[in-house]
Parts: C-alpha cells; structure tokens; sequence
C-alpha cells in the first residue's frame, strides 16, 4: 500500500517548543514511521522559515515549504497534516485542510474555542483524524486498564490524584512562553498539562458524569526568566494555576462501581520539595492501586525521569505492596523516549488506514478530534465554574 503522505507543521529551527522535532520527526524517519508514512511537506510561518527547518533536520530536497495553509490544504499530494504549533493558530491552520477533506494529526488542545471547536470540526470526518492525547495509549494507564480488567483491586470505589505542573517554576514564565499566562490564548498548564491527565484518567475509569470545581489565581504577577534563569521583569498572569475538582464517575463502566467518587488536585510548578510531582490511586474492594512519577508529573510521554515510574498494588488480604511494573512495546524502545507514545498514536492510525477504514478492533483504538470535541466541551464547563465571562 502506497504510504500516508504527511505535512507536518510547525517544524522550526528556532523554536521555543520543539515537540516536533522532539516527538514527530524521530518516528516519522524511523523505520517503522517510514513503513506506514512519507513526509512530504513542511507548513511553517513562511516559506523561508520552512526551507531552514528542512536544512536544519536535512531533510531530502523533495519535501515540499509551505508558508501558506490555504496553499498546503490545496496540494493533492498530502494525506495527512500535522499541527504542532501554539494552539490560538491551530484554527486558521488546521481549517483549510479539514474544509479540503484532509486527515488531521492536531496536537492537544484542539483549538482556542469552543466555538472554534465546532466550526473546525463540522465537516470533518472525525474517525479519519488524530488528537494528541496520547496518555491514552501510553503504558502506564494501559496497564491501569489491564489490571482492573482483571479484577486486580476488585471493583473500583474511588481514586483521587495529587499532581503538579513541574516543568515550569512556581512564579514565573520562560521568556518565550509568557502566553502561558494569557487566558486568550488558552495554551497553559491548566489546559495543556492538567488536560493530558484528565484524558487519561477518564480513559481509564470512565468520563465525568457531573463534578464541581474550584480554580484560583494565586500568582498574577510572574517573573519572566531569560535562557539563564534570570529575571527580566514581570508579566501578568490571568490563568488559574490551582485547580480542585471532585465529581462522580458516569454510571455503567467495568469493573468501577455507580457513583464512584474522582477527586483531583493540579497545582501549577514544583511539588513539596522530596515529594513524587504525581500520585495516584485507585481504591477497590479488595486493594488499592498507587502510581507514582517523581519528575514531570505528566504522564503521556514516561521518560527521561530520574527515578522509575511505579505502580504499587495494597492487596488487602494479604496486607502486602507489590510492585506491579509496566513496559512498552519493544519496538518503542528504539526510539528515543517522546517518540514514544507519539509513535503509537501514527501506529494505531496507519493500521486502520492500511485495514481499508473499516471498524477500529478493540484495543487498537486511538483519541480522534471526536474526542476531542468531548473534553472541549468539558473544559468549557470546567471554566464557567471559575468565570462565568470565560470565552467559549
């Protein structure tokens, strides 16, 4: 089967962010991206900008620059297109390419908006589509999955998480990405790094049925730190960066009992200092499960940590704590630690793609703009319950 020719956008060679290069690229040239998929075009903010991001990668002279969505949406040559860009430009970039029937790979969060939310996706064939949420198909909540599958902890009671945003400092921003602090742009931890986590862990025990929320700005004033560390200046924050939130678990998922209580705490920067940056369990019937990640306490991607990612078992009649373990696939292994789960979204599609599109086998699923649209809607509500004037 001829591969899915892809464009990806918002490859730079000067980049803030580089999760592109960083989580795309190595799979993409891996032998394994290059078995299902063809980069054959770069979107940047010019076509100068996107010639540098080829030679900078050295890339093969027959991958198309870009500088232009419209001109990229119109090219018959691409299947596929990528967005890694801020998210207040995922709209105007991803929008030509979905009105043209193109597949799209858009990185989480989905747009700026509900409103925007609605309109890119109307004329979408959502199945034909990947959201990076990629914790779903990490190892870790598959694992979680797997054990409660197998009544590990017997039936589900509860679970309540502690974790913290620590890949930024408590009160301040890097130069570069103040936006974190601007509301408009709806690219910040709360959306970006809490978001991954709720995905996943709705994944794992069910969506939200109803909760409540408290969310509070408790620095609206941060430093901005150069690439030394050092302060220059100030700039205003109206972002929360302390989220709680509680509600109960929607009724008729496996293996988790009606009603069943979820309760998170996200706080934006470092832990208590020797503390884990992420503890979860999941209390059962007949033991606990307890996750614990001491550097960043985000989940999708499980690497380059200084010390292992855990899960523990209390198994209740024996009374003992076991180390229960998780490990990805082997192939995985060969890439570096990013690619990971990045890798295994490009699987999961390709494999359908190559299947004739036909129905996703279950266990092979993977997040699509569809779902998405779901956790659009509940950030929105999320929101409402902080300010009732938030953009939706």
């Amino acid at each position: 089967m001829a591969p899915i020719r892809v464009a990806l956008v918002g490859l730079s060679a000067s980049a803030k962010v580089s999760w592109a290069s960083d989580a795309h690229l190595p799979y993409l040239l891996s032998r394994y991206g290059k078995a299902h998929y063809k980069l054959v075009a770069l979107l940047n903010s010019s076509v100068s900008a996107a010639e540098a991001a080829k030679k900078t990668y050295n890339l093969d002279s027959s991958v198309k620059a870009y500088g232009d969505p419209a001109a990229l949406a119109s090219d018959p040559d691409v299947d596929l297109v990528v967005v890694n860009t801020r998210v207040d430009v995922h709209f105007q970039i991803a929008e030509p390419s979905a009105r043209a029937g193109k597949a799209l790979f858009i990185e989480w969060p989905l747009v700026d908006t509900l409103a925007r939310t609605y309109d890119l996706t109307k004329t979408m064939n959502l199945q034909n589509s990947i959201i990076g949420l990629q914790g779903r198909v990490s190892a870790v909540p598959l694992r979680l999955k797997a054990l409660i599958a197998q009544g590990t902890i017997g039936t589900v009671l509860s679970s309540d998480i502690r974790a913290f945003g620590n890949l930024i400092p408590r009160d301040a921003f890097p130069e570069g990405l103040t936006y974190f602090g601007d509301r408009k742009v709806n690219g910040h931890p709360i959306n970006i790094a809490n978001g991954h986590m709720l995905d996943y862990v709705q994944d794992v025990l069910g969506e939200l049925e109803d909760f409540q929320a408290n969310m509070q700005i408790q620095w609206p004033e941060r430093k901005v730190l150069n690439a030394a560390g050092e302060a220059k200046g100030t700039c205003t924050n109206d972002v929360p960066d302390l989220l709680a939130l509680h509600g109960k678990l929607r009724k008729g998922k496996a293996g988790i009992v009606d009603g069943a209580t979820l309760s998170v705490f996200f706080r934006s920067g470092p832990q208590f200092k020797g503390d884990p940056g992420f503890v979860w369990h999941i209390y059962g019937t007949k033991g606990e499960l307890k996750v614990s990640a001491p550097g960043p306490y985000i989940m999708a991607d499980f690497y380059a940590y200084d010390a292992p990612v855990t899960i523990e078992v209390h198994d209740f009649q024996s009374d003992e704590v076991r180390d229960l373990g998780w490990e990805v696939e082997d192939w995985q292994k060969e890439l570096p630690g990013k690619a990971r789960n990045i890798g295994m979204l490009y699987e999961r599609y390709a494999k359908w793609v190559e299947g004739g599109k036909g129905e996703v086998k279950e266990g092979k699923e993977w997040p699509t703009v569809g779902d998405a649209v779901e956790r659009m809607e509940q950030f929105a509500k999320l929101y409402k319950t902080f300010d009732s004037e938030w953009e939706t």
